[in-house]
């Protein structure tokens, strides 16, 4: 079948083309600009690609047009194919009839964490030999791609430990494992992404008002989250997080399938009694330890190369996913998460050129900024902490997190703000880094609003010591700041 994907260098498209080119498919693809390194992995997977947006495109008309969510309804090409009679459809509906149909998906959503979990549920399925399929909206380091086909086959793994509260093996298929964006699908459909990806087994990691430029109220993006936690069907499982009282009373009110809470020890879980208990260990600086309670049974000492008590709760729910959803045993599952490397752009060490460590980081929500700063503080107790934070993101532009934001830089001991990302919002919806900077100055933090990239470079060349932390905080592409600071600081 010849596929072609409206929009497909993105970063969720280009992967579903890849996998659909996995599949055995014929599969093309356009957009403006085919820039790294979305591009290069495009052509390396065989997607035909074609510059800009062109009714001529589709002149051998393809079997499937999917039109990418980036797309306005005037678009020409996706127009062209609505108008033209050719079979439309959007990236999550793709997704559930070419992969997910035949699998068991298991759909990691939540506002926080997602593409950590997502992977570290790949890749403890793929190391203990039951061939997931995925999807996931990064770049896995224990895998070349972002994306897989799901293996030949239905292969169940043994249950062990008792892990399984009937106290028998779920019978499933291959595992599928997707992320669920719960951003919107496309402009000819206005609904969250994940409603549509089937879930056999879910996770829920947290709730927290993030993309207001589709969830102008914090109650309709609760609507999204009802939705998704209502169509798991009554014989599928949800992992959900109990320290997240938005997310205990979603799964209160609309879960019809088995729920296992988890939490870490001392969390308010909101008068739910987690199934899934880990108690943190002490960093050694190397990444973050747990003991691990399934059940009120001692599990065993977990060890993970990630720091930070927010990736001992991914982990953690990874575990109760592979261990209650698909019958994984423990202790290969304790052996498999040791060897997980983490995703690219989560706490992503570029190098450390003149002994200043470099990291990367795709945080832009103030939960995230603080949760990331955090980790890299206890991962490096001495030296001081540069967190350099590009508000990029509809949500982080504006000023419905500015007083959280005040909050979200306590680990850090130099904070630097780059310009809005975004010029359209109004004055008074703004976020407003004078006074953010203001309100860190008055917490004792040293804190300037820069003007460019290349006034933070310049900063931050003059001001770093051997030893010191820099944290590059965005979710996009920063002005290239990264090869760039390496580069400055190496001179």
């Amino acid at each position: 079948m010849h596929v072609h994907l409206i929009a497909v260098a993105g970063t969720g498209m280009g992967a579903l083309a890849g996998l659909f080119k996995a599949l055995g498919h014929d599969v093309s693809g356009s957009d403006i600009n085919f820039d790294p390194p979305m591009g290069p992995a495009l052509e390396r997977w065989g997607i035909r690609l074609m510059k800009g947006f062109d009714p001529a495109h589709l002149q051998d008309r393809p079997d499937l047009v999917v039109v990418g969510n980036v797309c306005r309804s005037d678009n020409p090409e996706a127009r062209a194919a609505i108008d033209g009679g050719l079979r439309t459809t959007d990236i999550a509906h793709a997704l559930a009839d070419l992969a997910l149909r035949d699998n068991s998906p298991l759909v990691v959503a939540g506002t926080h964490g997602k593409t950590t979990t997502t992977a570290m549920c790949a890749w403890l399925l793929h190391d203990l030999g039951s061939h997931p399929g995925f999807l996931i909206g990064g770049l896995p380091k224990n895998f070349d791609e972002s994306f897989r086909v799901a293996g030949e086959g239905r292969k169940h793994l043994p249950i062990a430990d008792g892990t399984r509260r009937e106290g028998s093996a779920p019978s499933r298929g291959t595992p599928f494992v997707v992320e669920g964006d719960e951003y919107d699908t496309a402009f000819f459909e206005k609904t969250p992404k994940f409603w549509h990806y089937l879930p056999e087994v879910a996770i829920l990691t947290s709730i927290e008002h993030d993309h207001v430029d589709i969830y102008p109220s914090f109650d309709k993006y609760l609507d999204a989250f009802a939705g998704f936690v209502a169509r798991i069907p009554a014989h599928g499982l949800l992992v959900a997080a109990a320290a997240d009282r938005h997310v205990v009373e979603i799964v209160r009110a609309h879960a019809k399938c088995d729920v296992a809470w988890f939490a870490l020890q001392g969390d308010d879980t909101h008068g739910q009694d987690p199934h899934w208990l880990g108690a943190l260990v002490p960093s050694e600086g190397t990444g973050q330890g747990f003991d691990l309670y399934a059940g009120g049974v001692a599990s065993g000492r977990f060890a993970m190369q990630l720091p930070g008590a927010h990736n001992a709760r991914n982990a953690i729910a990874a575990i109760a996913s592979v261990c209650q959803g698909f019958g994984a045993p423990m202790q290969k599952v304790r052996a498999s998460l040791s060897r997980f490397e983490g995703v690219r752009r989560r706490q992503d060490l570029l190098g450390t050129p003149r002994g200043v460590f470099v990291y990367d980081d795709f945080a832009h929500h103030p939960t995230a900024v603080d949760e990331t700063l955090r980790a890299l503080r206890a991962k490096h107790p001495t030296g001081r902490l540069h967190a350099v934070f590009e508000p990029r993101s509809a949500t982080a532009c504006r000023a419905m997190h500015q007083q959280a934001y005040a909050g979200a830089f306590a680990a850090a001991d130099r904070v630097v703000f780059a310009p809005l990302g975004r010029s359209n919002i109004a004055a008074g919806e703004r976020l407003d880094l004078e006074r953010l900077v203001a309100d860190l100055q008055q917490r004792g933090k040293n804190a300037t609003a820069a003007g460019s990239v290349d006034e933070i470079l310049a900063l931050l060349t003059r001001e770093t010591q051997p030893g010191d932390i820099v944290a590059l905080l965005s979710n996009g592409a920063f002005g290239g700041i990264h090869a760039r600071l390496l580069e400055a600081l190496a001179r």
